[in-house]
């Protein structure tokens, strides 16, 4: 059976996304992405609400190149051999998205889905395979949620207060009680938290 990661930077006043759906105000982390980079092979599917595909698409394709390194998709100019493996990971990965509005998909890989069927999850996620794995996205990341079809939870928050912004569970979303799995702080400031159902 496959698992369900969920995958967010958050502020420390638990946005996701500033007003205007930025993500400019992430900290960046050079070693979080080295350990991410390293896990890559672990997830076969990434789940996309409308919104955080359009920025992955507008993003990620036109971000490798030829040469050994990649630009960092938000905060402060890099570039990276790490970024560079996640792009090459995000292009080449299933990519299934949901949205009522877009009228098809044409990055490699892609899925378009119209209306969100938690039958549809269950049955991804019992077919043989590697995980799978979602960023953004928080109404679905919601629907998810309440549909307790999430298996791990995995914030990275950064040392920023935005004071507004978007969050990443909107209301209906019901109690969870979760475990702690993982906690790491990064020399940045970062610390990365993995929740498991409980």
């Amino acid at each position: 059976m496959r698992r369900l990661l969920m995958f967010n930077r958050v502020s420390m006043d638990g946005y996701f996304a500033d007003a205007n759906g930025g993500l400019d105000w992430v900290v960046q982390e050079p070693e979080l992405d080295k350990n991410a980079a390293g896990n890559l092979g672990d997830n076969g599917t990434i789940l996309f609400g409308r919104k955080t595909y359009d920025g992955f698409e507008s993003f990620w394709p036109k971000a490798i190149d030829e040469s050994p390194t990649a630009p960092a998709p938000h905060g402060e100019a890099r570039r990276s051999p790490e970024l560079r493996a996640m792009g090459v990971w995000i292009n080449d990965a299933t990519k299934i998205v949901f949205s009522k509005t877009r009228k098809d998909v044409t990055w490699k890989g892609s899925k378009l889905v119209r209306e969100f069927d938690p039958k549809m999850i269950d049955e991804l996620k019992n077919q043989p395979g590697k995980d799978m794995i979602m960023f953004g996205s928080g109404s679905i990341v919601s629907l998810l949620t309440e549909h307790g079809l999430i298996d791990e939870y995995w914030l990275v928050v950064s040392p920023i207060i935005l004071g507004a912004g978007k969050s990443l569970f909107t209301n209906g979303t019901k109690h969870l009680k979760l475990a702690l799995a993982e906690s790491k702080s990064y020399p940045n400031g970062n610390v990365s938290l993995r929740y498991r159902k409980g």
